[in-house]
């Protein structure tokens, strides 16, 4: 007699239960994050002090276009680079760190111990990244159309490809952060094992600098990460074409872009349900 396997039907009041349930882990998050100034600095205030100190010095044009067309504002450039790195800041870094010195401190067991789903307490830190993200690219962007002249697009497509850069580039990095707590023994060093590379993949992403500047090396270890993809969509949203014949090979390659940003989302997750670990020092 061949077994016949029932599926679990949808049960919608479970449903609801859990999204309330993650709803209110979310304000809890926002709130405690809102609280704790040093998690403030870091993920909203540097990277618009990055914006300001930036485009005030390095205040020229950037040329090399054909015949004719218009040179591109440094502000220009840099901005949408800011925004991705912004967003790796709201969701990579910050959970990493932050769901570090909750380990630590016994939070992820005082939590395992209660009716609270797991999925719950997931959902809230993305939520929380979500929020911050979007606040971040507010921030980033208000600044650079107030004080240095940065011009919005007026196209829809081109806001289309941001939107999908931006919730592709927070799911991804989201999970990337979850499953880098794995690599943090304590709390008192996440700050030293998170910021160094989120640093270095800043610099050889063209975050700060012109993309074609970086050695072509670089440019390879760069390329094995979301950052630059995120970066080189979100220029594309900003920025003429002639600029990806400079910097990028002649075009911008979206397709490529959401085909590794979207090649990265289920990695991450692999990731995540891999490395991390509720009790720290639990295989």
């Amino acid at each position: 007699m061949t077994a016949i396997v029932e599926t679990p039907a949808f049960n919608p009041n479970s449903f609801a239960r859990l999204a309330r349930l993650s709803l209110a882990r979310t304000v809890i998050e926002l709130k405690t994050f809102f609280r704790t100034p040093e998690q403030v600095f870091f993920t909203f205030l540097l990277p618009v002090l990055f914006v300001v100190i930036f485009s005030t010095i390095f205040s020229g044009e950037i040329e090399g276009g054909p015949p004719g067309s218009e040179p591109v504002e440094f502000a220009q450039y840099f901005v949408p680079g800011m925004i991705a790195s912004g967003i790796v800041a709201a969701t990579f870094a910050s959970l990493a760190m932050t769901i570090s010195i909750e380990q630590q401190e016994g939070l992820l067991r005082r939590l395992s111990g209660t009716p609270l789903p797991r999925s719950a307490y997931f959902a809230g830190k993305i939520g929380l990244a979500t929020v911050t993200s979007i606040l971040e690219v507010i921030l980033i962007l208000g600044i650079g159309v107030a004080l240095y002249g940065v011009e919005v697009p007026t196209d829809p497509v081109k806001w289309l490809v941001f939107a999908g850069v931006f919730f592709l580039g927070i799911g991804t990095c989201s999970l990337l952060g979850i499953a880098y707590t794995r690599l943090i023994p304590n709390g008192g060093s996440a700050s030293a094992i998170v910021q160094p590379p989120y640093l270095v993949l800043q610099f050889i992403s063209g975050v700060f600098l012109q993309y074609q500047q970086v050695p072509a090396g670089l440019q390879f270890v760069a390329s094995l990460f979301p950052l630059k993809w995120m970066v080189q969509g979100l220029r594309y949203v900003f920025l003429p074409d002639w600029v990806a014949v400079e910097d990028y090979g002649g075009e911008w390659h979206i397709e490529q872009v959401f085909l590794v940003l979207g090649a990265w989302l289920p990695v991450s997750f692999v990731l995540a349900r891999r490395f991390f670990r509720w009790n720290r020092g639990v295989e």
